[in-house]
């Protein structure tokens, strides 16, 4: 037994020293354990952090038009997540190809881990930086279409949001990488497969499940509840819309085309204008009561039984004794722009027919992502029809045959022509306002442009061959001399996602990005490969926002646009003005376009 005595200082005295050596010894460690602590519990990459940082930095870049900090957000959270898939492939490839598993530093190990906690640091303050920069951006585009703009502590708020949709995506990606290893390690075991044969199996069988969600379920399950959103809506009718009592009008009374199978967008396009006493009070001079045909998805059961029915209703109405007959295929929704329908109205005095069908229920933007086929077979196939009817009228009598397009309306016209001679051989003018990218026929008429004009301006054949640009009002061709009939007139502003959007953006400068500026558009905006695409994707969101004349708002530039391509006779500047007065009257007192 040991008496306590017996401990001895020299006994105490090494426990100490012990205890003493420990504690500076875990705090010297405590710094680099933490830190691989917490980034193994993240699981991130310092050179997928530092990428993702730098495309961040590149979406706050200017582009077409100002973006709010939602819109921001959603673009530089996109942007994160690609650039950090960069930044991880890159660090990965180096140190399997490059350094052949030699240390990356040849210092001592505290150093990465230090550099591991600087570069997210770095990254945010660089980040912030960047956002005090692109609010400058954002109000100088602001000025530059005539719209308000943003506050830089207000623009700071992206960055949260960024950070959640980037590592909302980093964390969707991650889930697929690890199926990957499960699927793999499973194959190992069971099959004794190698490893390099098991991870290519695991990635194609991941990609092909993956492709089979989004394309077999998410997509289509998206595609067909908002099928089923927007054909409520198809229900329901606007505010203030009635049933029109005119007989010239579709949806009346009188009318084969009942008033409850129109559609939102159809019974608000036949119970809008002005009658022949308006429109006489706003032009001076005698008036009819103009006529608007329509067919909506409900009116009948199929697409050529539609048709059938409009021929009926232009017959019906006496659309073919008129002077004008107007075919505008549609947006998405069966949308028709109640500026440009008024515009027509008032300069030939009501004695026109204006006919239109509706061919889906869904908005144009998503019509333009799944419905492109089905937008442009249901032009071809209105265009095709009523062309084919007012040939039977005699040549002496029949109305002039015109044609008019905005936004998807454009592509869905424009697949009725396979080339521009066949356009101009079909009808006596064109008006065609923010065409589509994707539109065929303005792809081909903008590639043979004249050497040296530039993409948001060109010149054709050297505007002989009847077709001609223009990207505002003052811009729209008057020289009536020159211009060769029948006219087909586009009108596109420089600033316009609609027309400048594109897939080819994601890895290829477009030439209208080499030129200078058109009069809308920065001249700080700059082409990165990725960050623009989806720059000009989120501009597409924000398209009809903006002050009129800018974007994808045309305003009153359809009205100098349709004089310009259909040539009333007699036609004065002074009476563009009057009828430009009396139009923004009519649209302001109808309520809102869309």
């Amino acid at each position: 037994m040991v008496d306590s005595g017996e401990l001895t200082s020299s006994d105490s005295q090494p426990q100490e020293h012990h205890l003493r050596l420990a504690v500076p010894a875990s705090l010297e460690k405590f710094d680099n354990r933490f830190t691989e602590w917490a980034w193994g519990l993240l699981k991130l990459d310092f050179t997928g952090i530092a990428f993702a940082a730098f495309f961040f930095c590149w979406s706050l870049t200017p582009s077409l038009l100002p973006r709010d900090w939602l819109f921001q957000g959603l673009i530089g959270g996109i942007n994160s997540a690609i650039g950090y898939g960069v930044g991880t492939a890159i660090g990965w490839a180096v140190e399997r190809y490059l350094l052949s598993g030699r240390r990356w530093w040849p210092l001592p190990e505290p150093v990465p881990s230090a550099i591991k906690v600087f570069v997210p640091v770095a990254s945010i303050v660089a980040a912030i930086i960047m956002l005090v920069y692109a609010a400058g951006w954002q109000r100088e585009i602001a000025a530059l279409t005539d719209a308000e703009g943003t506050t830089t502590s207000g623009y700071i708020r992206t960055l949260g949001l960024s950070l959640f949709i980037g590592g909302l995506l980093i964390s969707i990606w991650r889930v697929l990488h690890d199926l990957v290893k499960l699927i793999a390690r499973q194959l190992m075991r069971r099959f004794h497969w190698s490893r390099s044969v098991a991870n290519g199996v695991g990635v194609l069988v991941v990609t092909v499940l993956f492709f089979m969600l989004v394309d077999g379920v998410l997509v289509r399950g998206i595609y067909a509840a908002t099928n089923s959103i927007f054909s409520l809506q198809n229900s329901t009718t606007r505010d203030g819309v009635v049933e029109p009592q005119d007989p010239m009008k579709s949806g009346s009374p009188e009318s084969a085309a009942p008033w409850d199978t129109l559609g939102f967008e159809g019974r608000n396009f036949v119970s809008r204008g002005l009658d022949a006493q308006e429109l006489e009070a706003a032009t001076g001079k005698p008036a009819m009561d103009p006529i608007r045909v329509y067919a909506g998805l409900e009116s009948a059961e199929d697409p050529e039984e539609r048709m059938d029915l409009v021929i009926k209703e232009l017959e019906r109405t006496g659309a073919f004794q008129r002077k004008v007959l107007v075919v505008i295929p549609t947006t998405g929704t069966g949308w028709v722009n109640p500026t440009a329908a008024q515009a027509i109205e008032l300069v030939h005095g009501g004695d026109t027919t204006l006919v239109a069908s509706q061919y889906s229920y869904l908005p144009s933007w998503i019509s333009f992502l799944a419905d492109q086929e089905k937008a442009q077979a249901a032009g071809r196939l209105l265009i095709e029809r009523v062309h084919e009817r007012w040939l039977q009228e005699p040549e002496a009598t029949r109305p002039k045959f015109m044609v008019y397009g905005e936004s998807l309306g454009v592509m869905a016209g424009a697949g009725a022509f396979d080339t521009l001679q066949a356009a101009r051989d079909t009808a006596d003018g064109i008006l065609w306002v923010g065409p589509p990218n994707a539109t065929q026929l303005w792809r081909s008429i903008e590639k043979r442009r004249d050497p040296g004009t530039p993409e948001v301006a060109p010149v054709y054949a050297d505007g002989l061959a009847g077709v001609r640009f223009a990207d505002r009002s003052e811009d729209i061709p008057t020289d009536g001399m020159t211009w060769p009939q029948p006219r087909v007139l586009f009108v596109q502003h420089p600033s316009d996602p609609v027309v400048w959007w594109s897939p080819d953006l994601m890895f290829n400068r477009p030439e209208w990005l080499k030129e200078v500026p058109g009069f809308d558009r920065s001249p700080s905006m700059k082409w990165f490969p990725v960050v623009t695409f989806w720059q000009v994707s989120a501009d597409l969101g924000n398209a009809a926002g903006v002050p009129d004349g800018h974007g994808h708002n045309y305003g009153t530039s359809v009205l100098d646009a349709w004089i310009s391509v259909a040539q009333p006779e007699g036609w004065t500047a002074a009476e563009t003005e009057r009828v430009r007065s009396a139009l923004v009257v009519a649209v302001k007192s109808e309520g809102p376009e869309k």
